[in-house]
């Protein structure tokens, strides 16, 4: 594996939305669940590329992206940008899609679960924190690859002084990619069932919250080789 890791470009924005609707299903591809992919990309890519690309990371291997990190330095900015986002750009695509037939059952039902339930579903996040959102295709999810993309934006953190960093992830009932950040100073805080995929899968599926409190004496974090 040559992989890679550098900043994130603006050409680099459609790969990472490539790769976030071709893993949205539990690391297959969202179509079954819902079918506007333009959309679901805007749901969880777009504020990040679009508002905060200096603090976004892609992972390449053999001049392909094969996976991102998506940071957030202010979480409250990202609140209010997010929902202006949504509101004035992703909004009016989906009433006309919606208008003109283009949504089967399954998307109407998704969209009524992101627009009505997700955030109820969601773990809250750390006061003071920044945080970051981690995905790649599934044959690199080894752990060689998060941790080549997790350090180097923790590492810069802890130089901005920031308290920590947060970041949420798709888990199952082993919880196996809790117990690999702990190894790296992340704290399991939280985590909620969603509901999303309950019609195409039979088992529990929950979002955790993972926290990595920054040292106050300054010690700089070990880098990831």
């Amino acid at each position: 594996m040559s992989l890679k890791i550098r900043p994130y470009s603006l050409s680099d924005r459609q790969a990472v939305r490539d790769i976030c609707c071709d893993t949205g299903f539990m690391g297959n591809p969202i179509d079954p669940v819902y079918q506007d992919r333009d959309a679901f990309a805007d749901f969880f890519t777009r504020y990040y590329t679009d508002r905060e690309p200096e603090n976004a990371l892609v992972a390449v291997d053999d001049d392909r992206v094969v996976g991102y990190l998506l940071g957030c330095l202010n979480f409250d900015r990202f609140n209010r940008q997010q929902l202006w986002l949504i509101l004035s750009r992703t909004t009016p695509k989906i009433i006309g899609r919606i208008l003109t037939g283009k949504y089967n059952w399954a998307s109407i039902k998704f969209l009524n679960w992101f627009l009505f339930k997700s955030a109820g579903q969601t773990p809250k996040g750390i006061p003071g924190a920044a945080h970051f959102h981690i995905n790649m295709y599934s044959e690199y999810r080894t752990g060689f690859a998060g941790r080549r993309l997790i350090f180097p934006f923790v590492n810069r953190l802890a130089k901005l002084g920031f308290k920590g960093v947060y970041g949420q992830m798709q888990v199952y009932e082993d919880r196996r990619s809790e117990k690999a950040l702990e190894r790296y100073g992340f704290k399991f805080m939280d985590r909620r069932q969603v509901t999303k995929f309950k019609d195409f899968h039979d088992k529990p599926v929950w979002v955790a919250t993972v926290y990595n409190e920054f040292k106050t004496d300054k010690t700089p974090l070990p880098k990831m080789q």
